[in-house]
């Protein structure tokens, strides 16, 4: 069901970055019933990568950046994202993350504007490979419904630490 998920919204964004919107439709954005544009913070509406960062003292970093196509309204993230898994080969690695830092600053997140996430894996542990994390975004007010998806190769371990959402790929 991930696969088809993962499928179904790069089709969707490939859709929407070569203006292709509808047979009917001309517009560029995926109007809600409303009229208004749905936001970049759900699941379905943003992609994920993760790449490797540059080291620190005793760990390995990676970033996680998130983009959403256009069409899509802005929204606020706050703190780190909850529920995180990472998986190898679609199945979970058993490392359970703790958070870091300042969990109450804002960002705006939506096209234009990527926002990253840090996972800090300490260079003491043995580490497990992974391709995949899973993750629940947080808005200032609460967890937002969904959970989205990131890829790229990655090497976990006991004391793994998921940092705040900043500004920024």
């Amino acid at each position: 069901m991930r696969m088809t998920r993962k499928i179904a919204v790069a089709v969707a964004t490939a859709a929407l970055m070569t203006g292709v919107a509808g047979a009917v439709s001309a517009q560029a954005s995926p109007a809600t019933a409303d009229g208004s544009a749905p936001s970049a913070c759900r699941p379905a509406n943003h992609l994920a990568k993760i790449t490797e960062g540059p080291a620190s003292s005793g760990h390995t970093h990676y970033r996680v950046t998130l983009t959403a196509p256009r069409g899509y309204e802005p929204c606020e993230l706050a703190g780190s994202p909850t529920d995180v898994r990472f998986s190898h080969n679609a199945s979970d690695v058993g490392i359970t993350p703790g958070r870091y830092g300042d969990q109450t600053t804002v960002v705006t997140f939506g096209p234009g504007h990527p926002v990253h996430f840090d996972i800090q894996v300490p260079n003491s542990g043995r580490g497990i490979a992974a391709e995949e994390a899973s993750f629940t975004l947080r808005a200032p007010d609460g967890e937002i419904p969904g959970t989205s998806f990131a890829d790229g190769r990655l090497s976990v371990a006991a004391g793994t630490l998921i940092g705040p959402v900043e500004r920024g790929a």
